[in-house]
């Protein structure tokens, strides 16, 4: 079950999220970090109150702008597709809102070629979304991975171009 994120989720959506950002796989995010950003987030659960398994984070940076950030599936959970509900959950709310293009920094580009997206020059990505990097470990020799999807924004977002 996908469902947004309350405050009763995010220590457990930091456990989770802390397990990748140990490794360097994903930037860490503090409880402040989290509770500024909870509307951003969705969560897997496979029952109402079960444990959470899955988080996934969009985030608006302007009007025709949005990453997807912070996807993380517990490892005994991964291979049943359940980070493909969360990265087209995330699209959705995107075709809702109108944005035309989403972007994510990952070390998986595999897993997002396989949902539309295609890599990019970072440098071809707006300043404005490097505000989160100077928190990252690895600034200013960030070794993330850049994609993009682009979507037709005349028809609501519901194909890409």
């Amino acid at each position: 079950m996908i469902r947004k994120a309350t405050v009763r989720d995010v220590k457990a959506i930091q456990r989770l999220l802390k397990k990748y950002a140990d490794r360097g796989e994903l930037l860490p995010r503090s409880l402040s970090d989290l509770y500024d950003g909870l509307r951003d987030f969705i969560i897997y659960e496979e029952k109402i109150g079960g444990p959470i398994i899955g988080v996934c984070a969009l985030h608006v940076c302007w009007e025709d702008l949005a990453e997807i950030r912070s996807l993380a599936v517990d490892e005994q959970h991964q291979g049943r597709g359940i980070g493909s509900e969360l990265v087209a959950e995330a699209m959705a709310e995107i075709h809702k809102l109108g944005i035309s293009r989403v972007f994510t920094l990952t070390y998986r580009p595999d897993f997002f070629a396989r949902h539309g997206f295609h890599i990019v020059d970072k440098a071809s990505l707006p300043h404005k979304i490097w505000a989160e990097c100077v928190k990252c470990v690895k600034f200013p020799d960030c070794d993330e991975i850049a994609m993009l999807r682009l979507l037709d924004r005349n028809s609501g977002g519901k194909e890409d171009r």
